[in-house]
């Protein structure tokens, strides 16, 4: 008798072992099959984005720049810009603008330009690697803005104040033109100290056009941003 109560025991710690041995397998197995699901959503969103290019220069600070054909660029993919015709020269100056000037202009260099440039009627992009995607929270997330219910740390008041801009703290300097050929800034780069999890700093330059209050706001956007909650990473990107 004792002996069989003996086996039993045995039996059930057996039984618990291979139970609790078990389940990190499965989670292991769980994880890898996400990982590789995730890698496989991350390889199609680099096919869509990368566009073929016609030349391809290494940038000292690690990027790569492909010079895509400017009718294949990214903007196009949009279904409102299909059989778009590009105008490549103006129909006509902006007032007070001079076809010849004793001004010697100002060349505005990167630092890929070290190695090269891109030839004519191609427009250089930044190729986007998967290690950039893997940053982002989700690949569904990458390369997307904040929706518009951010929680309300400081409220503002006023009833003026479009909902876009609640719950932010920002400094901003701004002109209005009937026309805009462009546009240019430079930006000191800050290494803010973020609160809370939801919490971003950002620093751009925006050229707009529409309404803040309705929905048919437009912008062209550039600058730097760390935003957590988007970005495993906290450098700026």
């Amino acid at each position: 008798m004792a002996a069989a109560r003996a086996c039993l025991v045995a039996l059930v710690v057996a039984l618990t072992f291979l139970f609790l041995e078990g389940r990190p397998t499965a989670a292991r197995k769980m994880s890898a099959g996400n990982l590789v699901q995730r890698r496989r959503e991350v390889r199609s969103l680099l096919r869509r984005l990368n566009k073929p290019p016609v030349a391809s220069i290494q940038s000292p600070d690690g990027d790569i720049i492909d010079c895509v054909h400017i009718s294949e660029q990214p903007a196009f993919d949009h279904p409102l810009l299909k059989n778009h015709t590009i105008q490549m020269c103006p129909s006509y100056n902006p007032k007070g603008m001079q076809h010849h000037s004793n001004i010697t202009p100002h060349l505005i260099t990167q630092t890929w330009h070290q190695n090269g440039k891109c030839p004519e009627h191609t427009i250089p992009i930044r190729r986007t690697k998967e290690e950039h995607v893997l940053r982002a929270s989700s690949v569904r997330r990458f390369g997307t803005k904040m929706p518009r219910s951010i929680p309300l740390v400081n409220p503002i008041n006023d009833t003026n104040t479009p909902n876009i801009l609640r719950g932010h703290q920002y400094a901003a300097a701004s002109a209005r033109y009937d026309k805009c050929y462009g546009s240019k800034g430079t930006f000191n780069m800050w290494k803010p100290v973020i609160a809370r999890a939801n919490d971003f700093s950002l620093t751009q330059l925006w050229i707009t056009a529409g309404s803040y209050n309705g929905n048919n706001l437009n912008t062209i956007e550039v600058g730097w941003q760390v935003r957590p909650q988007r970005e495993t990473l906290n450098p700026p990107s």
